[in-house]
């Protein structure tokens, strides 16, 4: 039988204090908020990529996605925690994002996202405020009025930033999606666990 050395548990202490500090610094009620998050929700277009549209001279549209904010959303998942996109677009590309982070809820080419948002409250059976949604424009507004939730990157439009809970330090595409999955991982207490996964 093997026992952990001086330095193990030095390191142990560190860590632990590490998540109550994140824990800590995180305001009450948005704490409390995240915390109760069971399914997490995301616009496509200027959220998991920087919202630009690349078309080739045959027409081919192009999009880029953050290696970062696709490990978030693996993170969540490790946490117990699904995953959803809507979106008013429709792409092959994000078809093939979605089952590469294997999203349970995949909306594409939706005109009312509330609709789709009832839809998926009635197929995994959660309430609004277990729900979170991240989104930037003003199609996304009446959703996050009515989720537990309600985030966005940094430079999402004025309206949306001040029906939010939580804005990111970062810009759509460009880690933002990853900063809100770090925020409800650590909410919930389970950011040391996650982290220990990925050491040994």
């Amino acid at each position: 039988m093997s026992y952990p050395t001086d330095c193990d548990i030095l390191s142990g202490y560190r860590q632990r204090n590490e998540t109550l500090r994140q824990q800590q610094e995180l305001p009450e009620p948005l704490r409390d908020r995240a915390a109760a998050i069971s399914l997490v929700l995301f616009d496509v277009d200027g959220v998991l990529t920087d919202g630009s549209l690349i078309y080739s001279e045959s027409g081919v549209e192009s999009k880029t996605f953050h290696t970062q904010d696709g490990l978030g959303i693996k993170l969540l998942h490790l946490a117990g925690i699904e995953t959803g996109l809507i979106t008013a677009r429709s792409s092959e590309m994000v078809t093939r994002r979605a089952a590469e982070l294997a999203v349970t809820y995949a909306y594409q080419r939706v005109e009312r996202k509330l609709d789709a948002f009832k839809e998926i409250l009635q197929r995994s059976g959660r309430k609004p405020f277990q729900v979170c949604y991240m989104g930037d424009d003003w199609i996304d507004l009446g959703l996050l009025r009515r989720v537990g939730l309600a985030a966005c990157p940094a430079n999402a439009v004025p309206e949306v930033q001040a029906a939010c809970h939580f804005i990111a330090q970062r810009t759509g595409g460009h880690g933002a999606v990853r900063q809100l999955c770090d925020l409800i991982i650590t909410a919930k207490g389970q950011h040391e666990a996650l982290v220990q996964r990925f050491l040994s």
